[in-house]
């Protein structure tokens, strides 16, 4: 039986082992509470807009000042979306390695722009530049926006109560957004002069954040020049382009999809005939039953599971060490030389789905030992109890009682 306690441990002694820290939901709710509405802690928004031939149109350095208050707030909800989603499945932490840290022009270039709080040109062009060149824009172009921030760090006691006297500690960063433009629909609306419903449109709109970024990481709330925490919208398309150009990473973030296939993937192609529905069913339980601890837990960190934890899980299962072994070594030509999976990204946490060519079947979680399978003469069927509640196409059935059936 796992535990959430132990969740925690694995997760602080892979980060110790690795030589790293990355930040958790905690730090990022409080990077994200800095991007207020009436943004008074910004002097500028700096971006530039991308037309479908890669050309910049438009160079923006916009003063927060001078904005309307409408304007600070939609600004300020498209930073705050880059900070958005579930952890490691929308954000993702990006390591430097020293080599990079210390003379690679990715992280020079980062630094550069954090240290001139963005107000250096020549790096926002360069920064554009690299992102304009590693990206297939759409028909209507897209904008990459740019805020910079300093952020006077308040102590903070074991029970989270905060003393912004004793601030010892500066945090300055920025974040990027990349938000795709669309043209907005032509609608009838109302024109007051002639007191009429008349065709318009409103040019083209901003839509809201594809992809982004933050430099540097906010870890154990302080700075971590070694980190950087990169959003995607998408959990399937992640723009691994996009994330090579920014940070040339040499462990580079999977797509959670991709996590998903590739695991199921190594599971079934390293067990072969020993991939049976009750060891589908154990592994998933087991990793289910992980992510509900971790929740129970409050845990910041994302959940983690080390695929020797499911190799035991197989063991358990009666798959044969043969093929555990072969899904050790599946698992590292999928997943590289990570240790640890997210099980969050690994397994389907609402349903347990059962494909056929026949069937698509989804049933609760909680329930997905009640789906059995059975010979019956000489064939394999799939069983599943019916109860109350049964409908077809929307019909209700009756279901025999078993009692009735004896």
């Amino acid at each position: 039986m796992w535990n959430g306690r132990k969740s925690v441990i694995i997760g602080k002694l892979l980060k110790k082992r690795r030589g790293y820290y990355r930040m958790n939901r905690k730090e990022i709710r409080e990077i994200k509470k800095r991007i207020r509405p009436e943004m008074d802690n910004f002097g500028h928004v700096y971006g530039c807009y991308v037309n479908a031939a890669r050309e910049i149109v438009s160079d923006m350095d916009m003063q927060v000042i001078q904005m309307d208050r409408e304007e600070k707030e939609m600004y300020s909800q498209l930073f705050r979306k880059t900070l958005s989603g579930g952890l490691g499945r929308n954000l993702m932490n990006i390591d430097f390695t020293t080599a990079q840290v210390e003379s690679s022009d990715e992280h020079r270039l980062l630094q550069g722009l954090r240290m001139s709080g963005l107000k250096d040109e020549n790096l926002r062009q360069v920064l554009y530049r690299r992102i304009i060149d590693s990206l297939t824009p759409e028909e209507t172009g897209y904008v990459i926006l740019l805020l910079a921030d300093t952020y006077d760090v308040p102590y903070k006691s074991g029970n989270d109560e905060e003393w912004d006297e004793d601030s010892t500690d500066q945090f300055d960063y920025f974040i990027c957004t990349i938000c795709p433009v669309k043209d907005s629909k032509a609608a009838l609306r109302y024109m007051a002069e002639d007191k009429q419903f008349r065709g318009a449109a409103t040019g083209s709109i901003l839509s809201n954040p594809q992809m982004g970024f933050m430099f540097p990481c906010f870890d154990d709330r302080t700075t971590n020049i070694y980190g950087a925490l990169y959003y995607s919208r998408s959990s399937s398309e992640i723009h691994e382009e996009l994330i090579q150009a920014l940070f040339n990473a040499a462990q580079p973030p999977i797509a959670p999809e991709k996590q998903k296939n590739a695991f199921g993937g190594a599971l079934s192609e390293a067990l072969e005939e020993e991939c049976s529905l009750e060891v589908v069913q154990a592994v998933t339980n087991s990793l289910r039953q992980r992510i509900e601890e971790h929740k129970e837990s409050r845990d910041p960190n994302v959940p983690v599971i080390l695929i020797d934890e499911v190799n035991e899980i197989l063991k358990d299962s009666g798959v044969s060490e043969e093929r555990i072994e072969t899904f050790g070594e599946t698992c590292r030509k999928y997943f590289g030389e990570e240790e640890a999976l997210n099980p969050n990204n690994i397994i389907e946490k609402r349903k347990f789905r059962v494909h056929t060519p026949e069937a698509d079947i989804a049933v609760d979680p909680e329930q997905i030992y009640s789906v059995k399978t059975q010979v019956i003469d000489g064939r394999e069927y799939l069983l599943i109890p019916l109860c109350e509640g049964v409908t077809v196409n929307g019909v209700d059935v009756s279901v025999v009682e078993s009692e009735a059936q004896e």
